[in-house]
């Protein structure tokens, strides 16, 4: 048996799993690696919900629907990379996005779908085992979970009350990644705030975390779909009880606010980048501005340097025919002439604005 068959305990287990509700309120549940194993046992029952967990999702969707739905309704979900939703009167199908993480520490999220296949007496569930987390829960309570919707008199509201709980379970899994962003995301921040932080790095990090929060709203708004379908999509599988449809919309609106919760965190990380490009432009125009001064300061110095080398290289010619006489004026003339040109060369740097004037709050 592979490691996607072992389950969470470590315990293995096998990669189908039946639990169904029968005429009195008795129920049964059963395990295998065929689902022929329990076909009687789904077609006797009033409700069944039959569990399929596979690492190729879309091969074996096929020959995991073929038992109990027509080949048009599985190829129309499986076919379609954007069609979360397909209702066939008699049968139907949707996609419920389900989100992963990386371990503690790792940002980088992932979505896939779980299938959900139904019919008037039986909801089949197909998704990979990185998601088993989510269903194995509520396995461990289906008995009970069932026992409570034998309650309810249509088969319409049965199959809508279990579907709705499908539903809830993954969203509350979805939602629980998204406190795992917002910790990656004050690692990222406390990042931010160190200046020691390479630029190259913070930005990679950025990108990873925005591209994470992406994909994540982006399954939330598929949930927000397939709820709005089965809401509004007058499917003849699912219940038209007022009360039901309430609490589909319920479910709906948890979405919605954690769209908001995570477009928010996007909106911060935008800002968050900009401050940081902000940043780094300030860097920039200081260093600018710190060589400009040094390049002002070293024309001063190049200047006081430059002139009386040239006078003396001019004056020390034998056409002029100096003496010890004319070491008086001479000296005079170089430091003279070195004032002259290191205050001339000064205010004109100062002009251009090559070095900065000193304002009076300074």
């Amino acid at each position: 048996m592979s490691v996607n068959d072992v389950a969470i305990s470590g315990a293995p287990q096998y990669r189908w799993s039946c639990i169904s509700l029968f005429e009195g309120g008795g129920t049964a549940s059963r395990q295998s690696d065929d689902p022929e194993d329990f076909a009687d046992m789904a077609k006797t029952a009033i409700l069944s919900w039959v569990d399929f967990r596979t690492s190729d999702l879309e091969q074996d969707l096929a020959s995991a629907g073929k038992l109990w739905f027509s080949e048009s309704l599985i190829s129309a979900l499986a076919l379609s990379p954007r069609n979360l939703y397909e209702d066939l009167n008699t049968e139907m199908g949707i996609k419920l996005p389900s989100i992963q993480m990386g371990a503690a520490g790792d940002i980088e999220v992932e979505a896939s779908f779980t299938y959900v296949l139904l019919k008037n007496n039986l909801v089949l569930s197909v998704h990979r085992p990185q998601v088993e987390r989510r269903y194995a829960s509520l396995r461990k309570y289906a008995d009970t979970i069932l026992k409570k919707i034998q309650a309810t008199p249509g088969w319409e509201d049965r199959l809508t009350l279990l579907l709705m709980r499908l539903i809830e379970t993954n969203n509350d899994r979805n939602f629980d990644h998204l406190r795992q962003i917002e910790e990656s995301s004050d690692a990222l921040n406390k990042n931010m705030m160190d200046p020691n932080t390479p630029r190259k790095v913070l930005g990679g990090q950025i990108y990873t975390m925005k591209h994470a929060v992406i994909v994540y709203l982006d399954a939330l708004w598929e949930t927000v779909d397939v709820i709005r379908e089965l809401h509004f999509g007058d499917a003849e599988l699912i219940s038209d009880s007022p009360q039901l449809l309430e609490n589909m919309s319920m479910l709906a609106e948890e979405v919605n606010r954690h769209i908001s919760l995570t477009e928010n965190m996007s909106d911060m990380l935008s800002s968050g980048l900009n401050v940081m490009q902000s940043i780094y432009n300030n860097q920039l125009q200081t260093w600018n501005n710190r060589l400009t001064t040094a390049v002002a300061y070293l024309t001063i110095l190049g200047t006081a340097a430059l002139v009386p080398n040239t006078l003396a290289t001019i004056l020390g010619n034998t056409a002029f025919n100096m003496n010890s006489g004319d070491i008086g004026w001479y000296l005079g003339l170089l430091v003279g002439s070195t004032a002259l040109a290191v205050i001339g060369t000064l205010w004109w740097v100062r002009s251009v604005g090559l070095i900065p004037k000193k304002t009076e709050n300074a």
